[in-house]
């Protein structure tokens, strides 16, 4: 008898291939009922009502502050909720008079934010360095940089013990949907409160907030945006695509899935909770993981919310020649240009 080939794919991707989110866009759609909606759904699937009641004092703690050669480098903590303490870098570049932009810069799947400021750590630090080091490079285009140590990464690892797998973000993903949360709702609070905490910094102007990081940077630089308003520009660098083209048709880390997400929406359809703020899509032409093909339908919706929002100047794509790579020189005169665009001055 001839052996039945079994794909144990097949259910799933056929599922996938026939659904159509609930709050997909819609030309014909009431777009501020629409948003609304959106936004209702995307707060509850995250979990951040339930993280929301577990807020506490921010209790902010300065652990350092040093002068490097045209920077000061600030170490401070903060209580973004009950139980949890985010270490953050404050980069303030010389000759800083009164207030000055701020660009929030995330690390994605790295071996931590030191990254971003030029500290090394560990042999690993090699391959993120000096491509990595995300808030210097802020600093060298006249914002202050705030980077934030992301939940499951560097000193934010889980320090459980009796697991079977090795330390990282897994862990602390499927904890946080035990208890109705997710990673991604969790991250987006964390930055959410340090905006907050930057009062605590005369030099930094909480009127002008922008955040970038690629990756998984990237990702949280997307969803933040969509949920504090303060945030007026996102650019998010190799994270952006349709959920069938990337996390549901492609193996992604656990800290990427917000539970029943499809159902309601698609990643485009979130940007209406970024318009009519300024969003640079970033994409590696080559990118393997979030592919161009997702990505160039995913920003025709994109389009489309922006022309609703009467904010069609205030969105772009930018395509990179590399793969899932942080291309510095694009990245940030994509931003600088955007910026100057709004009349910040740096």
């Amino acid at each position: 008898m001839e052996k039945i080939n079994i794909n144990p794919e097949l259910c799933h991707d056929l599922l996938v291939q026939k659904t159509i989110p609930k709050y997909s866009f819609s030309e014909s759609n009431d777009y501020s009922e629409w948003k609304n909606r959106i936004k209702e759904k995307f707060i509850e699937l995250t979990g951040l009502d339930e993280i929301e009641k577990n807020a506490c004092p921010l209790n902010v703690r300065v652990e350092s502050d040093e002068q490097k050669e045209d920077y000061r480098l600030v170490r401070f903590v903060f209580d973004s909720e009950i139980g949890e303490t985010v270490p953050c870098y404050l980069v303030i570049p010389d000759g800083t008079v009164g207030k000055r932009p701020v660009a929030i810069t995330m690390q994605g799947h790295s071996p931590g934010f030191h990254n971003s400021v030029g500290i090394k750590l560990c042999k690993e630090d090699e391959n993120y360095q000096p491509r990595g080091q995300f808030a210097l490079q802020a600093a060298k285009n006249g914002f202050i940089a705030l980077a934030i140590e992301q939940r499951g990464m560097g000193e934010r690892k889980p320090i459980s013990k009796n697991r079977l797998y090795g330390i990282n973000c897994q862990y602390n993903s499927r904890v946080a949907l035990g208890l109705g949360r997710t990673t991604i709702g969790e991250r987006v609070w964390d930055i959410h409160k340090a905006i907050d905490a930057l009062a605590y910094f005369p030099e930094c102007d909480t009127d002008k907030i922008i955040i970038t990081g690629n990756s998984g940077g990237g990702t949280i630089s997307y969803y933040a945006a969509c949920y504090d308003e303060r945030i007026k520009l996102s650019a998010p660098s190799c994270s952006f695509c349709p959920y069938k083209e990337s996390i549901l048709s492609i193996e992604h880390c656990a800290c990427n899935y917000i539970p029943f997400c499809f159902k309601y929406f698609d990643m485009q359809d979130l940007a209406c909770m970024i318009a009519p703020r300024k969003l640079i899509v970033i994409a590696g032409e080559k990118d393997d993981i979030f592919p161009i093909e997702g990505v160039y339908r995913g920003y025709e919706t994109i389009e489309k919310i922006y022309a609703k929002a009467g904010a069609l100047n205030n969105r772009s794509l930018v395509v990179t020649p590399r793969e899932h790579w942080w291309c510095e020189d694009i990245v940030w005169k994509a931003i600088t240009g955007a910026v100057k665009e709004m009349g910040w001055k740096l």
